[in-house]
């Protein structure tokens, strides 16, 4: 079975705004890197709409009502202030996102593919159950990983985030659920703050690794291999999400790390290796963050050129 794309142009009707860094051009990158030659195996397939209850899996009923008022008709709407913004087409955009990460997680219970990637916009990871942050609106691995719990049967679920972000909303909807595991790599000191090595959930369920300021290659590999991938062994999911981001790569402005894509590509085939042992080879991996056009594209190409080999 070959990897299977989930997509939307919807995606591309986000639009925060000139000069903010998650612009529907970060989209253009990835669908582009998609479309040469050697990616010509892939399936290709339009996401749902995401529904109410899929949201509620993971937000809170009067945030979905909240943002679902705020919704504009024209201009922009600030969440957070001034950071996650609201544009006409924002909201068809954050419910195929969603719809994207259950249909993947469907498709993958099913024997539909090997693997999915969501090619999605705009990012989830930093959206708490009950507040927009950091570019986030809906947290679309949260939920996948949940309905994995709920409209499948499963009882253990991981979320992997490798973006250079702490993912602090997955962490939060996970803390308390033992069934649930979320380990990050990410760079710290850095927005948002959350991610120290202490917070570890209600069983050892959350893994963080903070990592420094200018950390290659070495250092990423050597950690991620001594500390998250022993966790995520440990846990042995039935399914694995990947909280995908690109922005650990040394191109990329807003952060300081300097990841390679072989580094990306590399930490895909690790994971890929734990899931073909715990849980037959099903990932669903959905886009986050990357704010470099270089970066984004080779580290996507990277990440995707590794789940086709499964």
């Amino acid at each position: 079975m070959t990897t299977l794309v989930m997509h939307h142009p919807a995606c591309l009707g986000h639009q925060p705004g000139p000069g903010h860094p998650e612009s529907p051009q970060r989209l253009h990158a990835v669908m582009e890197a998609l479309r040469q030659p050697e990616f010509a195996e892939l399936n290709w397939r339009e996401a749902p709409a995401g529904t109410r209850d899929q949201l509620l899996l993971v937000h809170d009923a009067e945030y979905v009502d909240a943002i679902a008022a705020a919704a504009p008709v024209r201009g922009l709407v600030a969440l957070d202030g001034g950071d996650t913004l609201m544009s006409p087409g924002t909201w068809e955009a954050v419910m195929r996102c969603v719809g994207a990460a259950c249909a993947g997680v469907d498709a993958v219970v099913a024997g539909e593919a090997g693997n999915v990637f969501c090619a999605t916009r705009p990012c989830g990871h930093h959206a708490e159950p009950d507040r927009a942050m950091g570019f986030c609106i809906f947290n679309q691995a949260a939920i996948a990983a949940v309905h994995a719990l709920e409209a499948h049967g499963l009882q253990r679920v991981a979320v992997i985030d490798f973006d250079v972000h702490h993912g602090n909303g997955t962490q939060t909807a996970f803390y308390h659920r033992p069934q649930l595991f979320f380990g990050s790599s990410h760079q710290s000191p850095l927005y948002p703050g959350t991610g120290a090595a202490n917070e570890s959930g209600v069983s050892g369920n959350i893994v963080n690794l903070p990592l420094p300021p200018g950390c290659g290659s070495a250092l990423f590999r050597s950690r991620v291999a001594s500390e998250l991938l022993p966790a995520l062994q440990r846990f042995a999911p039935q399914l694995i999400v990947i909280s995908a981001g690109f922005d650990a790569h040394r191109c990329d402005p807003l952060a300081n790390m300097n990841l390679e894509a072989e580094d990306f590509a590399w930490i895909t085939r690790e994971v890929m290796a734990i899931a073909g042992q715990a849980c037959e080879g099903r990932i669903v991996s959905i886009l986050e963050g990357g704010y470099s056009g270089e970066g984004l594209a080779d580290g996507c190409a990277a990440h995707v050129r590794t789940l086709m080999q499964a």
